[in-house]
């Protein structure tokens, strides 16, 4: 590849990544907006609203979701569903029985 042909993509490139990095605050934004319905479901009104609100600030809404990933569960849980039966998990010291024993 010719030098004058190395300088224009560099620049092209450059300009590319240069527009990329303006629009992606204007993206997470779009993608917070498009998912706070379901964090509400979830979280509860103030909860979702917030959960929501920090992930569409560009870099602290990033690092949430790493530190998130990290920890393996979110910083607001959700709320407890109305419905959901309780897991009956017997106590260390229960002995159980399998039928036939």
């Amino acid at each position: 590849m010719g030098t004058t042909t190395r300088t224009i993509v560099s620049w092209g490139g450059a300009r590319a990544a240069r527009r990329l990095s303006r629009s992606m605050p204007w993206i997470g934004g779009a993608i917070a907006l498009l998912t706070i319905a379901g964090a509400i479901r979830r979280k509860g009104l103030i909860g979702g609203t917030v959960d929501t609100g920090l992930d569409a600030i560009p870099f602290l809404g990033a690092f949430k979701a790493a530190v998130e990933v990290a920890r393996g569960r979110d910083f607001i849980p959700d709320r407890p569903t109305r419905f959901a039966k309780p897991t009956l998990v017997p106590s260390a010291g229960v002995r159980t029985t399998q039928p036939g024993q």
